[in-house]
């Protein structure tokens, strides 16, 4: 069976924050979805969007939701959420880059109506904007933990001089310290460099025994035959990632065979990547997953039509596609994720995810 379409995308009217007071309550909730259903992320946002649908589907609740373009811009963002919250949107899901939600979170704000964002900027969190995105910083704290537990004790990094690179480095820097282990070295390279060779040098030389690698994709591809070549050797130190890492192609990388690397437990997400594929008859796109959740969380609260900050903090969590997660006081989701280890033949998970928030801690 088929999910039925989705309804149309809707017009960004321009209406001013201050002039926006949701109407009142009749019929099914509405929760407004914005994503950038056009311009250069527009193939991403289709694809969350269909995941959007494929959770309204599975759920049967009664909200109704309202997609709205972005177009990957501020001011289209911006619209956007006006143009839903006139509409009588009560909770906004979206939108997914950081300037769009610096941009929708005051007019939210000066309507009340809570956002569930798919940004890591951590900055935007807090004041009824959570952030369901990935944590740099959690996976770090995990993965690093882990490499304690197994007696490594003094650490070094390679990351990118980029946002994503301080966080990662930061939260290497305290998981170490709160562990009693050492941050002994650190290694930033521009954003744009090509010859990764110099960095990686630099990053040689031993007296760790741990390394965290903050990249991921093609340029970590690029980067793992180099790293034995220059004297970063992967039998004499552990390599870890984040979730970047979470790429069936790391596999091919002999470089990278027994790495560590911490990520949501993929099970669940290969039954729902098999299943958005039957239906739409194309993979879907990483970020679909966080589209599947965020509006099955918005379905189960539309049953009772609470979509208060108490409802949306609840402390017992949610259990979604990319394992157990709750949204906490501060804008921020706490996750429950995995330590896995690469493969040829794919991830072995050596660290289960934990099962409920006691393990998991505050």
């Amino acid at each position: 069976m088929q999910p039925p379409p989705g309804p149309a995308v809707g017009p960004n009217a321009g209406t001013t924050a201050e002039t926006l007071t949701p109407p009142a309550a009749s019929g099914p909730a509405k929760v407004a979805l914005l994503l950038p259903l056009s311009g250069p992320s527009g193939a991403l946002g289709k694809g969350m969007l269909a995941a959007a649908q494929l959770a309204l589907f599975d759920v049967q609740s009664e909200i109704e939701l309202l997609p709205r373009d972005t177009q990957g811009s501020p001011q289209a963002a911006s619209a956007a959420a006006s143009d839903a919250i006139g509409q009588g949107a009560r909770l906004i899901i979206g939108p997914l880059l950081a300037a769009e939600v610096e941009a929708v979170k005051p007019i939210a704000a000066a309507a009340h109506v809570p956002m569930l964002a798919f940004s890591t900027a951590t900055q935007l969190a807090g004041d009824g904007t959570f952030l369901l995105g990935f944590s740099a910083q959690q996976e770090v704290q995990r993965v690093v933990g882990f490499a304690k537990s197994k007696g490594m004790n003094r650490f070094a990094a390679l990351a990118p001089a980029t946002p994503y690179g301080d966080i990662a480095v930061k939260a290497l820097r305290d998981a170490a310290a709160a562990s009693g282990g050492d941050l002994v070295k650190v290694v930033t390279y521009d954003q744009g460099v090509t010859d990764f060779g110099p960095p990686i040098k630099h990053a040689a030389g031993g007296g760790y025994d741990a390394i965290l690698i903050a990249e991921g994709g093609g340029k970590l591809r690029l980067m793992a035959p180099l790293l034995p070549f220059y004297g970063v050797d992967p039998t004499k130190v552990k390599f870890l990632g984040t979730g970047l890492w979470d790429d069936p192609a790391l596999g091919a990388q002999p470089e990278l065979e027994g790495a560590w690397y911490a990520a949501p437990t993929p099970d669940a997400r290969v039954v729902f990547e098999h299943r958005y594929q039957d239906l739409y008859h194309q993979p879907p796109p990483r970020l679909a997953t966080l589209a599947y959740d965020a509006v099955t969380l918005a379905a189960l609260l539309g049953r009772s039509g609470d979509f208060s900050v108490a409802a949306l903090t609840n402390p017992n969590g949610f259990a979604g596609i990319d394992g157990i997660f709750r949204l906490r006081a501060d804008g921020t989701a706490q996750r429950g994720v995995a330590v896995l280890e690469i493969h040829a033949n794919g991830p072995t998970i050596v660290d289960p995810a934990p099962a409920d928030f006691q393990s998991l801690g505050q």
